[in-house]
């Protein structure tokens, strides 16, 4: 049975692999057909931009992606409270 780990293993990454391909290349073409907003785009990016920064930067990708999971929190927080306050004055 634990030989069959690796290539269970293989097989997730791949498949995880194939659907990010999907994502992205679905993506595009939605951009391009004009389904979806170019902000739309580019709030759904800025995590990953974030963690590929992070992660170079320090040099640890798991340490990035906690800090990334961390600074979006943060933002989140911050977008929900600035946009009730808003709804709040008027």
């Amino acid at each position: 049975m634990e030989a069959l780990v690796p290539y269970a293993t293989w097989a997730v990454l791949i498949l995880v692999g194939l659907g990010l391909l999907a994502i992205v290349l679905f993506g595009i073409r939605n951009l391009t057909y004009g389904k979806v907003s170019p902000v739309t785009m580019v709030t759904v990016i800025i995590p990953v931009l974030l963690f590929g920064i992070l992660g170079f930067v320090m040099g640890d990708w798991a340490i990035a992606g906690i800090w990334t999971f961390l600074v979006m929190l943060g933002l989140t927080s911050l977008t929900l409270l600035l946009s009730s306050v808003r709804g709040f004055i008027g």
